[in-house]
């Protein structure tokens, strides 16, 4: 997928470039910058850096990457969030965007960032990762690069407090109401049977469900690949291939493969990442899902999160994989 949050050693990520959070000398210091330097072999980096001299808040500068198993090291200064200055945020937007850029320059395919600021320098992490999304994000605008967000661990990590509880609490509710309705099957079948003899429904009072579509339609519907229903979704909702596969989080390559081969079933994540794409509703989705073989359960935590955010209409997809991330679930896209 074109933008991943994952949760790794950044010194272990295997991309064309490791972004360091650096300080202004691009000394050797602590946190991310400390295990860059030492991985990447100290001396040698802190030379390279040498040759540089500076770099300022914002901005960025690259070095080659030595022991790390990337090309380059693309570092760049965030700001320290006790600073006086009340241009933070617009520093760390820069900080994201002037690496993307660069690494463009330099022909990178792939990059990974750590979440620059949170450290030493002390930036609240939820508000600093809603920075790094917004700029990754409007950077894959516009061009092809798979980018990671690196956390060391879980702690590392936030969303909303508000966001996670409202969650929890609606996967709890399913649950419980899950559980009472499997209590209430399990109840009716030992209850006694009382009607023996059925009373039969005649004709003429038979009630006929209406149909809105006709029997060509129909079979039309049924014989649709998951590939020919999707695309007709994108026709419908006034959407271009592109804007489709770049809002939905999914590799071009993939989406060209979907594409082409009308036979190709992508994993259930793809597919709901199409559906937040094209902000199908719930019906939509199962819709979707249901031609490739799959549907949503309110007895699966994945399921639920995804749920949660389309009945409430919030499409955002890397804010719903933030919170499919807090709850240890698989991240849509490709």
């Amino acid at each position: 997928m074109p933008l991943e949050i994952v949760r790794n050693d950044i010194t272990k990520m295997k991309t064309d470039a490791i972004v360091n959070a650096a300080n202004s000398g691009l000394k050797m210091g602590g946190g991310v910058c400390g295990a860059i330097f030492h991985a990447a072999g100290p001396q040698a980096l802190q030379q390279a850096c040498d040759h540089i001299g500076q770099c300022a808040v914002g901005e960025a500068v690259y070095t080659g990457a030595f022991s790390l198993d990337a090309d380059f090291i693309i570092h760049t200064v965030g700001p320290v969030w006790e600073d006086e200055a009340n241009n933070k945020e617009v520093l760390l937007q820069n900080c994201y965007r002037n690496s993307l850029e660069l690494a463009h320059r330099l022909e990178c395919e792939s990059i990974a960032f750590p979440l620059i600021s949170t450290g030493i320098f002390g930036y609240p992490k939820e508000a600093a990762l809603r920075i790094a999304i917004f700029e990754i994000e409007a950077f894959l605008i516009n061009y092809e690069m798979h980018v990671y967000l690196v956390v060391f661990d879980k702690q590392s990590f936030r969303i909303s407090e508000k966001l996670y509880q409202s969650i929890a609490a609606f996967i709890d509710e399913n649950e419980v109401t899950a559980l009472e309705k499997k209590d209430s099957r399990y109840r009716r079948v030992r209850e006694p049977k009382l009607d023996l003899y059925p009373i039969p429904i005649l004709e003429e009072n038979r009630i006929e469900a209406p149909i809105d579509i006709s029997l060509e339609d129909f079979f039309e519907d049924m014989d649709e690949s998951f590939s020919e229903r999707l695309l007709r979704f994108i026709d419908e909702k006034g959407m271009t291939d592109t804007a489709t596969y770049r809002k939905a989080n999914i590799d071009r390559r993939l989406f060209s493969k979907i594409r082409n081969s009308p036979g190709y079933t992508p994993m259930k994540k793809t597919i709901v990442a199409f559906a937040i794409a094209l902000e199908l509703d719930l019906h939509e989705t199962d819709d979707l899902l249901e031609k490739a073989g799959y549907r949503l359960s309110r007895s699966q935590h994945f399921d639920l999160i995804i749920i949660y955010f389309i009945e409430r209409k919030m499409y955002n997809i890397h804010e719903i994989n933030n919170a499919l991330f807090a709850f240890d679930q698989t991240l849509l896209g490709s």
